[in-house]
C-alpha cells in the first residue's frame, strides 16, 4: 500500500491541507508547496499561500479585524502529537486541533494494480468531534489459544495442525486444529512429550514429529506419529542420534530428518537420515554439502529442498536438492536474504519462504522459488515480523502461523493470497477467495 494519506481541514472557505508522510507524521502541505511531487506525497487540493491567508487576516487601522475578513477568523490551527498504525490500513492519529484534543481515523484501500504516486482513496469521512465514526472492525483470523514459536506445522485432512514450540514459560505439549471454514482453533490430542525447535510433516496420513527440546535437554532423539482417526499419538523408534532444529520432509513414501544442532548446540549438522514407517527402521542417505540448522524443509515434485538456516551462528541464503534417484545434493540458486527460522510452503509448483531470522531481526519479507527458472523472486511482506513461526497452504492460502517478532511470541495468524500478492490478518480478506 502507498503510504500517503492526504488529509483536508474545511473551515468555511479556508482550506487547511495536512499530509500523512511516509514516517508516520502529520505534517503542514503548505510546507511543502512549489515542491515536486513524489511517490510519498500527492497532492489533491494545495492550500492557498500562507501570505495571503495573512492578508486577509489584517486588521483596520483601529486595530479590529475588518469585516471581510471576519469570515477567516476561523482558520483551524494544529498540532500533531502521535500516531499509529492500528491495521494493515488504519491509522489513529492524535492531535490538537482549534485548541481541542482530537482524534484522527484514516481508513484507507489500495489497489495492487495502483501507481506507486496514485492517491489513496479514503473510504470514510473523518471526523474532528474528538472520536472516530462508528464503524465495524475488521474480524482477524482467529488465533491460538497459546502463543507458539519454533512449532510443528502441516496441513492434514483439510486442517492446520499446530503441535508444540515454546513461549516465554516452557515448551508445550498441546496440539491445535484450525478450520478455516468455521475461523476456529480446537484442541486434539497432546503430543507424548513436550518439544520444540522441531518440525512436522504428514506421512502416508498421519503426522510425525521428530527431536527438537523439551526445555530441559537441548537435543531429543525420540519421535511420535498422530494417528487422525483414533486422536492419539504413539512413539515411533529413536533417532540415532539427538536432534534439534532439524529438517523434516516426506519423501517417496518416507520420512527425512535433515540437518540440525549438534550435540553441544553450536554448528549445524550435514547428517540426513531416513525412517521407512514399513520396516520401522533408520538408514543414511548422502550428508548436505553445508552445515545447517534451522533450515526450512519441504518436497516439490519429487525432490526435497533445503533452504537458509544457519552453518554456526552465520545465517545461509544457499539452498540444496535432493535427488533420491541418485542419492546426491545439488547447491541451487540462493535466495537474495539469508535466513534461518523461517517458514516454508509449496503453493502450484513453486516454494514460499516465510519470514525468519537475519541474525539481527525477526523478517516479514517473503520470496517465492520458481525451479523451472532456478530464481528466487521477493513478494509482498507479512504485517508481523516471524521467526520460528510454521507456514502451510490451506486451499489456495498459505498461512504464516505464530512464531516470534522480535518482542513477543505470538499466537496470530495471517494469511497470503498468490493472486493478489496480499498478506491480511483479517478472515474477511479472503471469504471468496
Amino acid at each position: 500500500m502507498t503510504a500517503t494519506w492526504v488529509l483536508l481541514l474545511l473551515c468555511v472557505l479556508q482550506v487547511q491541507m495536512l499530509y500523512y508522510s511516509a514516517d508516520h507524521k502529520l505534517l503542514d502541505g503548505s510546507l511543502l508547496d512549489g515542491q515536486a511531487e513524489d511517490d510519498h506525497i500527492q497532492f489533491v487540493q494545495k492550500k492557498p499561500p500562507r501570505e495571503n491567508v495573512h492578508r486577509q487576516l489584517s486588521t483596520s487601522s483601529s486595530g479590529s479585524l475588518s469585516p471581510g475578513s471576519a469570515k477567516h477568523s476561523c482558520k483551524p490551527e494544529w498540532k500533531y502529537i502521535a500516531s499509529e498504525k492500528t491495521t494493515n490500513n488504519t491509522y489513529l492519529c492524535l492531535a490538537v486541533l482549534n485548541g481541542m484534543l482530537c482524534v484522527i481515523f484514516l481508513h484507507g484501500r489500495s489497489s495492487p494494480q495502483a501507481s506507486p504516486s496514485a492517491t489513496p482513496c479514503l473510504t470514510k469521512s473523518l471526523s474532528f468531534e474528538g472520536q472516530p465514526l462508528e464503524e465495524e472492525p475488521d474480524k482477524l483470523l482467529a488465533p491460538m489459544h497459546y502463543a507458539r514459536s519454533g512449532l510443528g506445522i502441516a496441513a492434514l485432512n483439510g486442517r492446520l495442525i499446530a503441535a508444540g514450540g515454546y513461549n516465554r514459560e516452557e515448551c508445550l505439549r498441546t496440539v491445535e486444529c484450525y478450520d478455516m471454514k468455521t475461523d476456529s482453533w480446537s484442541f486434539i490430542a497432546p503430543m507424548r512429550t513436550p518439544r520444540a525447535r522441531f518440525q512436522m510433516a504428514v506421512l502416508m496420513g498421519q503426522l510425525y514429529v521428530m527431536g527438537g527440546s523439551n526445555g530441559h535437554s537441548d537435543e531429543l532423539s525420540c519421535g511420535e506419529t498422530y494417528n487422525p482417526s483414533a486422536d492419539k499419538w504413539t512413539q515411533v523408534p529413536e533417532l540415532r542420534t539427538n536432534r534439534c532444529n532439524a529438517g523434516v520432509c516426506s519423501l517417496n513414501n518416507k520420512l527425512y530428518v535433515v540437518g540440525g544442532s549438534d550435540p553441544c548446540g553450536q554448528k549445524g549438522l550435514k547428517n540426513c537420515d531416513v525412517f521407512d514407517p514399513v520396516s520401522k527402521a533408520w538408514t543414511s542417505c548422502a550428508p548436505l554439502n553445508i552445515r545447517r540448522h534451522q533450515a526450512a524443509v519441504c518436497e516439490l515434485d519429487g525432490f526435497m529442498y533445503v533452504i537458509g538456516g544457519a552453518e554456526s551462528w552465520n545465517c545461509l541464503n544457499s539452498v540444496e536438492c535432493y535427488n533420491p534417484e541418485n542419492n546426491i545434493w545439488t547447491l541451487v540458486a540462493s535466495m537474495n536474504i539469508a535466513r534461518r527460522g523461517a517458514g516454508v510452503a509449496v503453493h502450484e509448483g513453486k516454494l514460499f519462504v516465510v519470514g525468519g531470522f537475519d541474525g539481527s531481526h525477526a523478517l516479514r519479507c517473503v520470496e517465492m522459488y520458481d525451479p523451472a527458472r532456478n530464481e528466487w523472486r521477493m513478494l509482498g511482506s507479512m504485517n508481523s515480523p516471524r521467526s520460528n513461526a510454521g507456514a502451510a497452504v490451506l486451499g489456495d492460502i498459505i498461512y504464516a502461523v505464530g512464531g516470534f517478532d522480535g518482542n513477543d511470541f505470538l499466537n496470530s495468524v495471517e494469511a497470503y493470497n498468490p493472486k493478489t500478492d496480499e498478506w491480511s490478518p483479517c478472515a474477511d480478506a479472503f471469504t471468496n477467495s
